[in-house]
Formats: structure tokens, sequence, C-alpha cells
């Protein structure tokens, strides 16, 4: 099965043809031949990055913020991947010093000796967000929103009910699937989360909070009892959406021992927490002239612009303790009253957000040029982004796109000054593939058959293309449950927990607190919307206690069989 998904590191450079030289009156041999253009995918690396300062021990048990939402490029573009602001949360093991958590055979045990002795920053984070990623398959121009989970030292990455971070098209194995869909109205595609419209810096909120939605267990290995559970604040959307099972954390210390109690099943956030972009894998065109000067383009880079020349990426960072939600479920479950589901201010704690300057580099040589158009700057709202040197022109801030090198650096230039001869300004920057291999469970087998769907298969057509096959399955039957052999009165107090959700947290209430006027600022901000065709109603019957699992996404055909929701 041909992979789509191509990291930077490992990509082998190749080489496009010559380009065509102009008719002219010369003889062939007068003719000087085209510098070769050579296709690299290192054109642009960095973090625009913000912390929390310190916070309280307490405020550990949840993180959230509003992030914006835009398109960053002007056409999707092969193998490119930049995260749009995104969150890292891991675990709190700073009272281990010496102890690798990381065994040997992973990856940064292995190979990232820099990262010991503990290992602990590549040992479990909750990562994912918005951005474009290299492995998506359907494409349409706006960002989209994923969950990720690296439980194991990078070893494996959950992504979905069903699939990893877009490295494969087939499904995880049943023993290593970790998401449980909590919503019964919203899908979630493994290729991620697509948008309405087109977002040009409206902002989604979302939030993992810490719930108690199991006990501790001690099997298949001692667990903790913290469903790390994804809130969303979207405009058509909001409430909690999935979680991550507490064994999905635990599952490492099956045979490492070292790990137990210090997953994030078990432990509180390290509290390092705030939305930062990750620039990973631009494409670049790299051309060399007589002198032997390196020239390179990459694409062209886009962000929203307010009248102050700001581009706010982040807002309203918050951290929760357990009394922002976390003990009125456990006394939920424990027979007291429904709780509305709000995050309680009482549980609220807004940290002081901080940032520095960003090390930019292109094919591992630093580059200049960009901070000193462009700022990470935390503005007086404690909001964080961007500020622009120079005034931008139609409300769009745009990165440099051209470099030459500059002794062993490069340094950003206007395109007039590239060399025309090098044919750098022409060159498109590949599309991605318009018939992408599909995401695909079927036919179900394993987890995904017994016990197995309870009505479906059903269709919807994604504004990015794709056509999502879905089936409802009751709560506790979906495929993640498949692999725990446990008591029938467990699972029956899930399932009932998740039913009493769906009657009392409807996708109109209030979770997260909403966005919080700027400064001096006419109005809130506004919010993104999801693409309205991932929302479904559930059947007659099954309007508490199920949900639409996804089991395959494909290209959309050009004359698609009636849609059925």
């Amino acid at each position: 099965m041909q992979r789509t998904l191509i990291h930077a590191a490992t990509l082998a450079p190749f080489l496009f043809a010559s380009l065509a030289i102009c008719a002219c009156a010369e003889s062939d041999a007068q003719k000087a031949p085209a510098p070769e253009i050579e296709l690299r995918h290192q054109g642009l690396h960095g973090y625009i990055a913000s912390r929390c300062e310190k916070s309280p021990i307490e405020f550990r048990y949840g993180a959230g913020f509003y992030s914006a939402v835009w398109q960053l490029v002007a056409q999707p573009i092969s193998d490119f991947q930049i995260g749009l602001p995104s969150t890292w949360i891991l675990p709190d093991n700073s009272d281990n010093r010496t102890e690798p958590l990381c065994p040997v055979g992973t990856i940064p045990r292995d190979s990232w000796p820099e990262r010991g002795p503990t290992f602990d920053t590549v040992f479990q984070t909750l990562e994912g967000g918005l951005g474009y990623w290299a492995g998506n398959r359907f494409h349409y121009g706006p960002p989209k929103f994923s969950m990720n989970g690296t439980p194991d030292c990078y070893s494996n990455e959950v992504a979905s009910p069903g699939w990893s971070f877009f490295y494969n098209t087939r499904p995880l194995p049943d023993n290593r699937l970790g998401i449980a869909q909590i919503s019964n109205r919203l899908l979630i595609p493994p290729d991620g989360l697509p948008f309405s419209g087109a977002p040009s810096g409206e902002f989604l909120g979302y939030a993992y909070m810490a719930l108690p939605l199991t006990d501790a267990r001690p099997d298949p290995q001692p667990t903790g009892a913290f469903s790390w559970t994804l809130f969303l604040n979207a405009k058509n959307f909001k409430g909690p959406l999935a979680y991550y099972l507490p064994e999905c954390w635990s599952r490492i210390s099956h045979d490492y021992p070292t790990d137990i109690g210090r997953g994030l099943d078990a432990r509180a956030a390290s509290g390092d927490v705030a939305g930062s972009m990750e620039i990973n894998t631009v494409p670049e065109f790299l051309a060399t002239d007589k002198d032997g000067l390196v020239w390179t383009r990459i694409p062209e880079l886009s962000f929203p612009v307010d009248a102050s020349g700001r581009t706010t990426l982040v807002r309203d960072v918050a951290l929760y303790s357990k009394a922002a939600l976390y003990d009125a479920v456990l006394g939920w479950r424990r027979g007291g009253s429904a709780p509305k589901g709000a995050f309680t201010s009482a549980g609220t704690f807004f940290p002081k957000v901080v940032t520095g300057p960003v090390t930019y580099s292109q094919d591992e040589k630093p580059i200049g040029g960009i901070n000193e158009l462009v700022t990470p700057t935390v503005f007086e709202d404690s909001s964080f982004g961007l500020q622009w040197t120079k005034k931008q022109t139609g409300n769009i801030g745009r990165f440099p796109a051209y470099f030459r090198q500059n002794g062993k650096d490069r340094i950003a230039v206007d395109a007039s000054v590239v060399p025309a001869n090098l044919g750098l300004t022409e060159r498109q920057f590949p599309k991605p593939t318009t018939t992408p291999e599909p995401y695909s469970a079927e036919p179900l087998a394993g987890s995904w058959a017994k016990p197995g769907p309870s009505a479906g298969p059903f269709t919807a057509k994604l504004v990015d293309g794709s056509l999502v096959t879905y089936s409802w399955y009751r709560f506790i039957d979906q495929p993640v449950f498949g692999q725990f052999a446990w008591s029938v009165a467990d699972r029956a107090a899930l399932q009932s927990l998740i039913e009493r959700m769906h009657r009392e947290w409807p996708i109109d209430g209030e979770y997260l607190a909403p966005p919080r006027s700027a400064s001096g600022a006419a109005s809130k901000p506004t919010l993104a919307s999801f693409d309205a065709n991932l929302f479904v109603t559930p059947p007659k019957g099954m309007e508490f206690g199920y949900v639409p699992i996804v089991i395959r996404q494909e290209f959309a055909p050009t004359s698609p069989k009636a849609l059925k929701k």
C-alpha cells in the first residue's frame, strides 16, 4: 500500500526537467542551458511559540484557548505541513530526574539521546489542533482540525476513533485504538474536520479536560481515572467531542513497569501550555545562478492582519482545576444532579503568556528577513500573535517567499531581484493528487464487527470533496472498547453516563467560556463554523447513547449515490 505522508527528514530531493529555452535566432550551440531547479522540502522551519509562565499546581487538570482559523496558502500544495496555533499537553513528571520514561526499542530512547535522561518531553503528549498536514488526503483550501495523541514515545499516534495521524489508510490495530467518540451529532473523519466558508481569522475554542468517566482499575495494567476529553466551541458546535481512554496512556507500562502511574491517565499536565505554530515541512524550489549563488522560493504564507498591524493567533489561554468540571462529573456519576457542563470560573485560571524570537531555518541554514518584518508579540489583552513592522495591504500579511544565499546563511529578498533566467517565479508547486487512496475499515472485522454497528451505513459528502461513510454504534460497542474484558456492570455504568450526557449537554449549550473582547474592541471575536455536512441526526430510537463512527472516507465520485443521514 502506497503511503502519501512523506517526512521531511527522509525525503530524497529530486530534479525537475530544465526549463524550456525560448526560440531565438542564435544557434543551439550558442544557447546557454537554463539552470536546473530542484524541489526540496526543508524550505522553512521554526516555531512561532508562546507558553504559560508557572501556574498553580491545582490548575493542571485541563487546558485550552481560542485559536485563529484562516487559509494560510492560496492553493493546496503537496507535502506541505504547518500547524496553526495548537498545543502540547504533557504529563507532569518533574519529580523524576533520572529514570528513562521511554523503554529501549522506542525512537527517543534509541535515537534521541539529547532528550535524556528521562525523555519526559517525548514520552506522552496531547497534540493536534488546527493545521495543514503532509498526510492529508482531501484538500480544499482552509485548514482542518484534528486530534492527536502520542501515548508511547512516538511509537504510535492516535488521532480519531479509528485511525492514526494520517499515516495509514487502514485503521489502527484493535489493541492500539485509544479514542472514544462522545458526540452523537458530529462526524470525526480520519482526515480531520473541515470548516465552512472561507475562514479569515475567526476563532475556534478548544480545551482538553481530565474527567472521571471511569474509575482507576488494576488491569490490563494499573490504570488511572483521567479521561482527557476534548471540548470544542465553534459557532455551530459546542461541547464534548471525544476522549482518550485512560488505557491509551497506561498501555506503555504493561511491559515497562517504570511508567506505572506516570502517564496522562494518572498525572496532571505539566502546566507549560499555550498555543504555538510548528512550521514543519515546506516545499522549496532551489536554483543556482552562473556565479554559484543559491536562490530559493517557498509558497507564499498569508496571515490576517487588523488595522493595528496585528495578527492575533491565540487568545484566552486558560488552565483548569478539578473544580472546573471534574468534581461535578464525579458527583453526577455517584448519583448527584446533572451539571450543565460549563467550566466554572472558580476552576479557571488565566496564566501569564510569554513569547520570544523565532529561529527560522531553511535547509538547516539560518535565514534572515522574517523577524525584521513580523515579530511574535503578547498584546496588552494577553492575546498572542504577530506584530507586523510594515503596513500590510488588504488586511493580509505575507511572509517572504524568495531567499538568496548570504554567506553560510539565507536572507529574504523581493521577487524583483531574483534573476529571471532562473525561472523560479514561474514555477508552480506540485498539487496533491486528485484521486487519493481512501481510508477504509471495510470489510468490518474484529472490534469493528463484534458487537458491530446498530444502524447504517450512511454517507455524507463533505466540503473537502470527500465522501464519508459511517454507521451508528451503541456508545459502549464502538470499536475502541472491544479490546477490554470489562464487566457487564462497568460497561453499563459508562453507557448510562453517556446517555445522560446526550440528554443534558446539547451542542448549543455553554461549556468553554466565550472569548473575551479585546481591550477597546467594539465586539467580541467571531467564532468559526465547521462544515455543515459533518452534522448528523441519530436514527429514531437511537437519540441517546449511540454515536456515528466513520468507517470509510474516500474521494467523492462524480455522480454520488443518494446521500442519507
